[in-house]
């Protein structure tokens, strides 16, 4: 017990250590090029199914029937599209490498939809955990579409139409967003035996959720070693993202106080699903970008372990 809650309490660090020093040891080693190829391809496909994995799980724990819309969830989710074509409009006119690096990582870190596990830090908290299951998924459907949208402007392929680039885009946004919500709701609906067996064990997200982590980590782990980016483009992406997590934490208890909603707002803005992000990154953006929600996953984690320190002092459990 004692290890599993070790595990638990360390496993944001442990994970991207592991994903790390995998990728390093593994670029070492110096394996042959068919092996190389092999490991990629398995990344490449892994990643994303771990994604649809761990929001299927999910998912499956929720009702939708009970779920309902409020006005602050507009709110947010309008800071997040403007904020995030805005900055896409701003890399567009930087044509820079370094610079649009640094705009599209904070791009990203706006953009990024609510983290699964945001749910239960919300509960923890003393917070309206439904209200933000409720925004986790609208910002998920708005995502899957914005992609799809705003990427064939900003990374315009010579002889691909804008249809075509959408199309393709979203063939690949649309399954992992979209696709586990629609396939746990059927199971709910229909297959009541099933949908027990998926709720039966709580913890499953959580552990697919560290091995997507240390996946992300290595493939951002090894844009990094790969690139010509310098480092203070590096150092540049791991301030603004701290300033992009503070913000949004900040706005989003702003935003969600008048609803008496200051938890749930602030969790449905400032913690983010990064794995996501750096899947995002690598994929659609410049791949260096996705640094940026790497250290994200960082910093929203700090700001989760304070309050919850702070929830604990505040019951006397300390």
């Amino acid at each position: 017990m004692m290890i599993i809650r070790f595990l638990k309490n360390w496993i944001l660090p442990i994970a991207m250590m592991i994903g790390v020093l995998s990728y390093l040891i593994y670029d070492a080693i110096g394996f042959p090029t068919e092996i190389r190829s092999i490991a990629s391809d398995c990344a490449t496909i892994g990643q994303p199914l771990l994604l649809f994995t761990m929001l299927f799980f999910t998912f499956c724990k929720i009702d939708i029937t009970h779920l309902r819309f409020c006005k602050w969830h507009f709110y947010l989710m309008a800071f997040q599209i403007v904020s995030f074509i805005l900055l896409l409009i701003l890399a567009k006119w930087y044509h820079g490498a370094e610079s649009m690096a640094l705009i599209e990582g904070l791009a990203l870190c706006i953009i990024c939809p609510t983290a699964t596990s945001a749910s239960v830090i919300t509960r923890k908290l003393g917070g309206n955990a439904e209200r933000l299951i409720t925004y986790t998924i609208l910002i998920n459907l708005c995502i899957a579409i914005l992609i799809p949208l705003c990427v064939p402007i900003l990374h315009a392929e010579e002889g691909i139409s804008f249809l075509t680039a959408f199309i393709t885009i979203l063939g690949k946004v649309f399954p992992l967003l979209l696709l586990p919500l629609l396939c746990a709701y059927i199971i709910r609906s229909f297959f009541p035996k099933l949908h027990a067996l998926c709720t039966r064990y709580p913890d499953i997200s959580f552990y697919l959720w560290a091995i997507a982590l240390t996946v992300a980590v290595s493939l951002t782990t090894k844009a990094v070693v790969h690139s010509n980016v310098p480092l203070w483009v590096q150092i540049g992406l791991g301030t603004g993202s701290l300033i992009a997590c503070l913000l949004q934490f900040y706005i989003g208890r702003r935003i969600g106080k008048p609803y008496g909603d200051v938890i749930a707002g602030g969790q449905s803005l400032g913690q983010k699903n990064t794995v996501l992000a750096i899947w995002i990154g690598i994929t659609f953006f410049t791949p260096v970008s996705a640094m940026a929600a790497g250290f994200y996953s960082i910093w929203h984690n700090l700001v989760n372990s304070y309050q919850l320190y702070q929830q604990r002092k505040k019951e006397g459990a300390l």
